[in-house]
């Protein structure tokens, strides 16, 4: 068995935008420090686009799993995903997960529809693996960082910084193929490695 996701990822130039966004405010929260506050950084270079976490994997799933995943993204095409916001976890007051976004307005809008019918094929295809459904729709996301302890008063520097408020231009996401990953936990992070990809739009 493996534990495994389906995600997009993104490029170089996009995550090197990302990585200085995430310093930027790496060094905001720095400043004004909480003894009990934890928080976990995301590596740059594990930065993607999580479509559906599978979790325990069989190995011989993954090849029939592919051809699938293959077939149901055929009649879709890809989406770019402007990442113009910073957002949180479940809220500002209490944050868990810091991330950077779309906007609501591109939420509410065609492109947004498209990614939520292609969300919806994968979770059909993945059940029809026995794969449990997530429940939710996907809210489009890249995670920046975890806070693991202090939780209020990293919400509070947010506010106080006006961090949350500031217009963000990273550029756009494409989610032009979609990749499974191999996920390890280990001491110093979680190590992911791709398994294959498919082109959506493409069979």
């Amino acid at each position: 068995m493996i534990r495994s996701f389906l995600a997009s990822e993104i490029g170089e130039d996009l995550r090197r935008e990302v990585a200085r966004l995430q310093q930027q405010v790496k060094e905001q929260l720095s400043n004004d420090p909480a003894r009990h506050s934890r928080i976990q950084w995301v590596q740059p270079s594990n930065i993607h686009l999580t479509l559906k976490f599978l979790g325990n994997t069989d190995e011989r799933t993954v090849e029939p799993l592919r051809e699938a995943i293959s077939l149901c993204s055929a009649a879709h095409h890809a989406i770019h995903i402007p990442l113009e916001r910073l957002g949180v976890f479940p809220r500002l007051q209490q944050p868990r997960v810091l991330w950077i976004g779309p906007t609501e307005e591109w939420e509410q809008g065609e492109a947004s529809q498209r990614l939520t019918a292609l969300h919806r094929a994968i979770e059909e295809c993945c059940r029809s693996f026995g794969f449990a459904p997530e429940g939710k729709p996907l809210s489009p996301h890249l995670t920046l960082a975890r806070i693991k302890d202090g939780e209020r008063h990293v919400g509070q520097v947010l506010v106080q910084t006006g961090v949350m408020d500031r217009p963000v231009m990273t550029g756009a996401l494409p989610v032009e193929a979609i990749v499974l990953m191999k996920s390890e936990l280990r001491p110093t992070g979680s190590v992911y490695t791709k398994l294959w990809e498919v082109r959506i739009g493409e069979r």
